[in-house]
Formats: structure tokens, C-alpha cells, sequence
């Protein structure tokens, strides 16, 4: 990984793309710090101290890098976007004219697209408005009674969620720069970004809590637990294609073989985020009402909010197997990928074309999705067992849907990386 960087910088054209993202990145975590118009941020950081260790809050820390609580231009972070991307790849499969879309090719995907940034734009403004009525009433930090506007009034709280809401549009835009004009997918950089920002913080608490003999056993299960993230990361079901001879005038065409990769973790981190966001609503709801003498809500609070009880992981985890299923199944279609290949005279060696092939996919996929869906599971339970074990609370570094971030972006770049290197290795070969 540090070689192929090396490279890279030794490249003038590779040198400038990267130049260029860092100064995306920059402008992005600088956004990230400059707080909304009537914010009172001595308050604000008053209140977060005193609820640094309310495990309620560590899934909305961890995909806005913190700046949400904080109430910043960019509180919004990439969230809107990934929900607003999640909700057309689901809509896809339901709705007959977004499907046909996405069969019309680039000019298709160009419309989804569209789509997908007015939807953002609709989430942001919601969520903002849910964030600042939350903020102005009290309850966006439970516990704390200081006022974190300078004014409740109807001008401000305007403001603020026109300003939280153009940041998301902000966001938008530079990372469709850096996907444009820099390396690798940029939506997919910035919420690496905002993962990482987070992740010193997360493990000078583990050293300034429980001290640099349990640090140094966190450092070494984490290198452990990333070396075997990119090792399933990396793994595939290679299934074989030959394509059939054929003449096209006095051409011939055909007699290719390539194979179709059907990775271990074909859905990615979506499971995660799905069960997260999910397992969060009970949380919010004890957080509306924290007083409340409702049976439901105590038992609720007991159970679903911390994050250590046994109810709570199982229900995570069997919901992270379930939607691992649902995502595979909607993203990869055995159907279609055999009549493409019937279509084009390819066929797996062994399996006859159409039907048969369709059933021999559905059979490897349903097998290979299985310790896909257990690995997710088992890798986002690592912070939470951490959190019985050894107290580490949730801001456990290793483990969960930031460990999968960070190492799905950083070899998906690599690779981006080493690709662009190859090219031009062979142009200069080739002259």
C-alpha cells in the first residue's frame, strides 16, 4: 500500500489527483468545525463532555465525524446521501421505470443519480429540522440543561436549517469533484474521512481510561481484526464462463473464458448501517421522552439502549443476517446474469444455458452469502462485547461498521491507485 502511494506521487499526473483530494478533504473537515450561525459553542462543548460516554450517541458520531453534536455547517455529514442512495437501490427493484433506467446504461445511471441528490437534499432538510427543533427544545443532549442557541426564535432556527441543509448539498458536490477530478469513488472517501476523524479520539480514551497495558491489547486485536477484514474482504467464488465460438461475417467472435466473482461479502457495509439505524429508533424514542414511567420505555432503556445486553446483540446480529440476505438478493440477480450470458453464447462448463444456470447461481450464492452474513455479524459485535468485557464503551475502535469502512475504502483506492499506475506503465511500453 505505501509503495503504490510512493508511485504515485513519483507520477506528476497521479501527484496532482492526490494533491487534489487532500485539499477536498481539507475544506471538508474544516466545514466540519466551523459551527452553524447561533450556535452557543461553549455550551455545546459543555454538554458534550458530559455525555462523552452515552453509547446512544456513537452511531451518530461516528458518520458525521463528530460534527453533528457539535452543530456544525456540515452536522449533516454524508448521511443523507447514503440513506437517499439506499432508498433508489431498493426502489429499483420495485418501481418498473427505475429499473428501466438502470438498463439504459450511463445516460440511465446519470438520471438515478439525479434522483438520488434531490432525495439527499429532501433527508437533509428533514433531518435538519428534526436536529435544530431538538437542540432549541433541550433534548439533543439528554442530561445537559444548558441552552444550546443563543435564541429560540423562528429567524434562527430557520437559518440554521438552511445553512445544515446547503452543507449537505456542499458535501454532495465535492465529493462528485473528487470522483470527477481525483482518485477513487469520493462519497465512498468522505465517509472514510469522517470515520477516521474519530478514530484518535477513540483510542486515546481507551489509553486514558483503562491505561497503556490494555492500549497495547487493543493495538494488537485491532491489527489482527484488520488483517482478517481484508482477508474476507478479499476472498471470492470464482465461477467459470466460457463463451461459444461464433462467425459474424468472416469474422469469428467468441471462444473467450473469464469467470464471475461473487465475493464473500457481496453486500458490503449495508447490513451494518441498516441494523444500526434500525436498533438506533427504540434508542431515540427513550430519548424524546427520558423521564417517561411507560413499561415499555423502561424496558426499552434497559435493553436496547447501552448497547451490553444479550437481547440486544442477538437481535443486531440476526437482523445484520437477515438484511445481508435482502441487500444480495437485490443487488445481484441470478436471472438476469443468465440470460445475459445465454443472450451472448456463454455458459458456465458443466451447466447447461438458461434455467439450469440460473438455479446453479442462486445455489453458490445462498452458500457463499451465509459466512458473509456471519462474518459482517461477528465483526460488528466486537465493540459491544468489548463494551462487557473489558469496559471499553463504545467508542472501541476495532470493530464494527468503522473498521469496515475504513479498510472497504482503503483497498478499493489502492486499487484505484494501482490501476491508473499499470496504465501508465503500459503506455510508456507501448512508445
Amino acid at each position: 500500500m505505501l509503495s503504490a502511494f510512493a508511485n504515485a506521487f513519483r507520477t506528476p499526473d497521479l501527484r496532482r489527483k492526490l494533491l487534489f483530494v487532500l485539499m477536498i478533504i481539507t475544506l471538508f473537515r474544516l466545514g466540519s468545525q466551523i459551527p452553524a450561525p447561533g450556535v452557543n459553542t461553549a455550551n455545546v462543548q459543555s454538554c458534550l463532555n458530559q455525555v462523552q460516554n452515552d453509547s446512544i450517541y456513537s452511531l451518530i458520531n461516528l458518520f458525521s465525524g463528530g460534527a453533528l453534536l457539535q452543530l456544525t455547517i456540515f452536522a449533516l455529514g454524508i448521511m443523507p446521501y447514503i440513506t437517499a442512495s439506499i432508498i433508489l437501490q431498493l426502489l429499483v427493484v420495485v418501481i418498473p421505470r427505475l429499473e428501466a433506467l438502470k438498463k439504459e446504461g450511463q445516460a440511465g445511471q446519470t438520471k438515478i443519480t439525479q434522483y438520488t441528490r434531490y432525495l439527499t437534499l429532501g433527508l437533509a432538510l428533514l433531518q435538519a429540522t428534526g436536529i435544530v427543533a431538538l437542540a432549541r427544545s433541550g433534548n439533543l443532549l439528554r442530561g445537559c440543561t444548558d441552552s444550546l442557541l443563543y435564541s429560540d426564535g423562528t429567524q434562527t432556527f430557520l437559518v440554521m436549517v438552511i445553512t445544515m441543509t446547503a452543507g449537505t448539498a456542499v458535501i454532495m458536490w465535492l465529493g462528485e469533484l473528487i470522483t470527477e477530478h481525483g482518485i477513487g469513488n469520493g462519497m465512498s472517501l468522505l465517509i472514510f474521512t469522517q470515520v477516521v476523524a474519530t478514530f484518535p479520539i477513540s483510542m486515546w480514551e481507551v489509553a486514558k481510561t483503562k491505561g497503556w497495558w490494555v492500549f497495547s491489547i487493543v493495538m494488537i486485536i485491532g491489527m489482527v481484526i484488520i488483517a482478517a477484514v481484508i482477508f474476507i474482504e478479499q476472498a471470492q467464488r470464482r465461477i467459470p464462463v466460457q463463451y461459444a465460438r461464433r462467425m459474424v461475417g468472416r469474422k469469428m467472435f467468441g471462444g473467450s473464458s473469464t469467470y464471475i466473482p461473487l465475493k464473500v461479502n457481496q453486500a458490503g457495509v449495508i447490513p451494518v448501517i441498516f441494523a444500526s439505524s434500525l436498533l438506533y429508533l427504540p434508542a431515540m424514542a427513550t430519548q424524546f421522552n427520558p423521564n417517561s414511567t411507560n413499561p415499555f420505555l423502561i424496558w426499552v432503556g434497559n435493553h436496547f439502549v447501552k448497547g451490553d445486553h444479550p437481547l440486544y446483540m442477538a437481535v443486531f446480529f440476526g437482523l445484520i443476517v437477515f438484511f445481508t440476505y435482502f441487500y444480495v438478493s437485490i443487488t445481484f440477480n441470478p436471472e438476469e446474469v443468465a440470460d445475459n450470458m445465454k443472450k451472448y453464447g456463454g455458459f458456465i462448463p458443466g451447466i447447461r444455458a438458461g434455467k439450469p444456470t440460473e438455479d446453479y447461481l442462486s445455489y453458490v450464492l445462498s452458500r457463499i452469502t451465509f459466512p458473509g452474513a456471519l462474518y459482517l455479524g461477528l465483526i460488528s459485535l466486537i465493540p459491544l462485547i468489548a463494551l462487557v468485557v473489558v469496559q471499553a464503551n463504545q467508542k472501541f475502535p476495532f470493530g464494527g461498521t468503522s473498521i469496515l469502512i475504513m479498510v472497504g475504502v482503503a483497498l478499493d483506492t489502492v486499487k484505484q491507485i494501482e490501476s491508473q499506475l499499470q496504465q501508465r506503465n503500459y503506455e510508456g511500453f507501448l512508445r
